[in-house]
């Protein structure tokens, strides 16, 4: 994509239809259906809801916010800096960098139980998924070798992430979806308990916390807003491509989750496992168990172009606002590639460090959640000031261009509807998140919360210090970041 609008300018404009299948690649993953599976028929209303108070205002307001400052860099630090500071900008970019970090060992963690189910042997794979010191040698392994691609440049990054993609997520997706057809259409038992009903029981607020890790399923959204301006009537086809995106990336989400419960009965869900077992139960029941190792090999590429994806996108971001005079020069060194090497490498330690909680964790599957927790937390954080920053902008910069504005004329309503929702929404899986699973045994509950309220504390005091301690010679003479509005 980037090679033909080289070539044509200007005047290349993406398709409704091209934007909307971007949007989908950009945030459908797989690894997070077993979550969801346990609950039922009652996970379409979880998806639903997620995409309504989520995943559309997250988009639209992105969208605006990125076309605001198309001609600017820092992404979320320059939205949520010309509304509150550059401090709590260097947060907003910060938490946007740490989260990715910490979520990493959980995305190989599925890496590592796939990799274990490359064998034959179903009960022999399924041990190996659960040994902590193969998962942990797997984790580093892969994780390390995404770092050593990214060292090479956007170009190694930009073809394993694409082919890895449609291979590792897209293909499994369609795969998923039309084996748990075909296997229901014939006559296959149905393993999913279709008494729950759409509407789950929403006084069990511990049953509610893993519905809440699916805000985390559609994060990311933010990141297509750069995307705006390169439509043809942006405020008429954005919309349009977000929403025909969102449809399918819901239907994707609820069909996929459907299909592994077809096939698995909750009570024998595993969070790590069960993607990788759901597709070796469909094809012992089609007699084509040796397609199992196949897919397990396409679901680890496809970890690895996630990783790389993500090892490349929020540490430049932060590397960019470092150069800016927000992070001392060691975190400003480059290779002769000009990738950030420093920051990866600071990346890959606090990586490996996380990945040792293995041995304190009762079970791969319980530091698989924990971890995925603080993600969430960390990255809602960076949401709520987004949605803020949003709002406080039509008033603090009323009268900015905004080649895609949300409304009709310069009426606020329908952002303060958005804003409002999407801040609400966040808020609300923030709080969530806190609570221990009830599907799942995390070990001692002091461990759990000490975790996720320590980890989330330290993490926003870190940038925070690190702000208070900049000083005018951190600032790369070079840097072409532009000062905020308020400071010209």
């Amino acid at each position: 994509m980037e090679t033909k609008n080289n070539n044509v300018g200007k005047a290349f404009k993406l398709s409704v239809a091209t934007l909307a299948i971007m949007n989908i690649t950009a945030v459908v993953s797989l690894r997070g259906l077993p979550a969801e599976a346990v609950y039922g028929p009652s996970s379409a209303f979880y998806y639903l809801f997620a995409a309504i108070v989520f995943l559309i205002p997250t988009a639209m307001v992105a969208a605006e916010l990125a076309a605001m400052f198309s001609d600017k860099q820092g992404g979320v630090f320059r939205w949520v800096g010309e509304a509150f500071g550059p401090r709590t900008g260097f947060l907003a970019i910060w938490l946007q960098w740490i989260e990715s970090t910490i979520w990493y060992p959980t995305v190989l963690t599925f890496g590592a139980v796939s990799f274990a189910f490359i064998g034959m042997d179903g009960a022999s794979d399924a041990a190996l998924a659960s040994n902590k010191v193969f998962t942990l040698v797997a984790v580093l392994a892969i994780y390390w070798l995404a770092t050593f691609i990214a060292m090479k440049g956007l170009d190694w990054v930009g073809k394993i992430s694409k082919w890895g993609g449609m291979i590792g997520t897209i293909i499994p997706a369609g795969l998923l979806i039309v084996l748990g057809i075909i296997y229901i259409a014939s006559g296959g038992h149905n393993n999913m308990d279709m008494s729950q009903g759409f509407f789950p029981d929403l006084t069990k607020l511990d049953n509610l916390v893993l519905a809440s890790s699916i805000f985390l399923f559609y994060a990311g959204m933010e990141m297509m807003g750069v995307h705006v301006m390169d439509v043809n009537n942006p405020s008429k086809n954005y919309p349009k491509a977000i929403i025909i995106g969102s449809l399918a990336t819901v239907a994707i989400f609820v069909l996929g989750t459907f299909a592994l419960g077809f096939i698995i009965p909750a009570k024998d869900i595993n969070l790590t496992q069960s993607l990788l077992i759901g597709f070796d139960n469909y094809f012992r029941y089609f007699h084509v168990s040796w397609a199992g190792p196949i897919i397990a090999i396409a679901l680890m590429l496809g970890v690895l172009a996630s990783v790389l994806t993500w090892v490349a996108g929020p540490s430049k971001g932060i590397f960019t606002v470092g150069k800016a005079g927000y992070l001392p020069p060691f975190f400003q060194k480059t290779n002769e590639n000009g990738v950030q090497r420093n920051i990866l490498l600071v990346q890959g330690g606090i990586v490996t460090l996380l990945s040792l909680l293995f041995v304190v964790m009762p079970s791969v599957q319980s530091f698989y959640q924990i971890l995925s927790q603080l993600t969430i937390l960390l990255y809602l954080i960076m949401y709520m000031l987004m949605f803020a920053a949003a709002i406080a902008l039509r008033y603090k910069m009323k009268d900015a261009p905004r080649p895609f504005r949300l409304g009709r004329g310069k009426g606020n309503a329908l952002m303060w509807i958005l804003g409002v929702v999407g801040f609400a929404g966040s808020l609300l899986a923030f709080v969530l998140s806190f609570i221990p699973p009830g599907q799942i045994a995390t070990g001692s509950n002091t461990v759990w919360y000490t975790v996720l309220i320590a980890g989330c504390v330290i993490m926003v005091v870190i940038p925070l210090i690190i702000y208070s301690m900049r000083k005018p010679s951190w600032r790369d003479p070079d840097t072409d970041f532009a000062p905020f509005h308020s400071d010209k």
